[in-house]
């Protein structure tokens, strides 16, 4: 049995998500002006853009948030999401290339990125069959059929290429199977495909070669592949304790690339210090610990999963994005939820925080009792 409390969300979990929201347009003008001033001749071009997803998206959690029944259970919803999204990243190898990459979907002036519909699509099958599998996954041909699934679109997403999201997706799904308690050799079974995947799709592209030994010597090629770790590394660093004041960042002055969207928390430790970019950790923070007890309170096993999931997806996306920016990790080109430019990436993060807040207004009478 289940209770649903109308907007009985969980009000913490909403409120930090607004306040990095609000964080990220405010960082995404700042550190997009002047490019856009110069590029389509309107400083407010990127902002403009980013509000329109920021706008979607808080529309998207309305919706989600008022709907009574868990309509993300309906297996018409899962295998039809999944199915739309093999389409689309199918679709997208079709589709002209943008920067070398085909992770796009362009119809009338409208991109769309369907590699970030995958985290989602992903979590409700994952979390669907294991629910309904659970007394069988001490078989391993049991997770032959999720795990052809995951490698599928694996290979699709490496295909665009975004080998970043797809490493990010293979440790999301085998988290959700730890948590499901799939046995350690099923695991090592995993591990070894996963690895031979990614070993060698590593070394067919030069450039992911040269990003690591870049990660490991910046130094040798300043100029080259070294150069995005250096200038975020001088970005955050010159921001000493309390930053240099909103606005006045100069890395943004096209010294470091991708401002606005992947190293876009370099911005924020050079504009607002230490303190500034402890505080948006301290706000992820907040977000994975009200996740996890949303998981936690979740009435189902399939509810638990998908909250864990949601929660481990955009926490390791944005520990991910940090480590890039501090020097910590390679660069692997994803973005800082909620304040990274992106309206893909926008919208897919706050239906996904809907997801999470619709599972908060639900309550199990069985927990209750115990």
């Amino acid at each position: 049995m289940e209770i649903f409390k109308p907007y009985g969300f969980d009000k913490i979990f909403f409120f930090t998500t607004l306040i990095l929201i609000a964080v990220g347009l405010l960082m995404v003008f700042s550190s997009s002006g002047i490019l856009a001033s110069e590029k389509y001749h309107q400083s407010f071009y990127f902002f403009i853009h980013q509000l329109i997803g920021v706008a979607c998206g808080l529309f998207m959690i309305l919706i989600i948030v008022s709907i009574r029944k868990s309509f993300y259970q309906n297996p018409l919803f899962i295998y039809g999401l999944l199915l739309i999204t093999f389409l689309l990243l199918a679709f997208c190898l079709f589709m002209p290339a943008i920067g070398n990459t085909n992770r796009w979907i362009q119809l009338s002036g409208l991109r769309f990125q369907p590699s970030e519909l995958a985290k989602l699509s992903l979590i409700f099958f994952f979390s669907f069959y294991l629910d309904r599998k659970q007394d069988k996954l001490t078989n391993f041909r049991t997770l032959i059929f999720p795990l052809s699934v995951l490698f599928v679109f694996l290979l699709l997403i490496i295909k665009e290429p975004d080998y970043g999201t797809a490493f990010l997706i293979l440790i999301i799904c085998s988290i959700i199977l730890f948590i499901s308690r799939v046995k350690l050799k099923h695991f090592l079974i995993l591990g070894a495909i996963s690895s031979a995947l990614f070993t060698f799709y590593l070394f067919q592209a030069d450039y992911r070669m040269a990003r690591i030994l870049a990660f490991l010597s910046p130094a040798k090629d300043p100029q080259g592949s070294g150069f995005q770790i250096i200038q975020s590394k001088l970005a955050v660093g010159s921001g000493g304790l309390l930053g240099v004041s909103l606005g006045e960042s100069t890395q943004k002055l096209y010294f470091l690339p991708c401002a606005h969207t992947d190293y876009i928390y370099a911005i924020v430790g050079e504009e607002f210090g230490l303190f500034g970019a402890l505080a948006i950790l301290f706000l992820f923070l907040i977000l994975f610990w009200r996740g996890l007890i949303i998981s936690f309170n979740a009435p189902t096993l399939f509810s638990q999963l998908t909250a864990a999931g949601l929660t481990l997806a955009i926490f390791f996306q944005a520990m991910l994005n940090i480590s890039v920016v501090l020097g910590l990790s390679p660069p692997t080109g994803v973005p800082l939820p909620l304040i990274s430019f992106g309206r893909s990436s926008m919208i897919c993060t706050l239906s996904s925080l809907g997801i999470l807040l619709h599972i908060s207004q639900r309550k199990g009478d069985i927990r209750r009792k115990k």
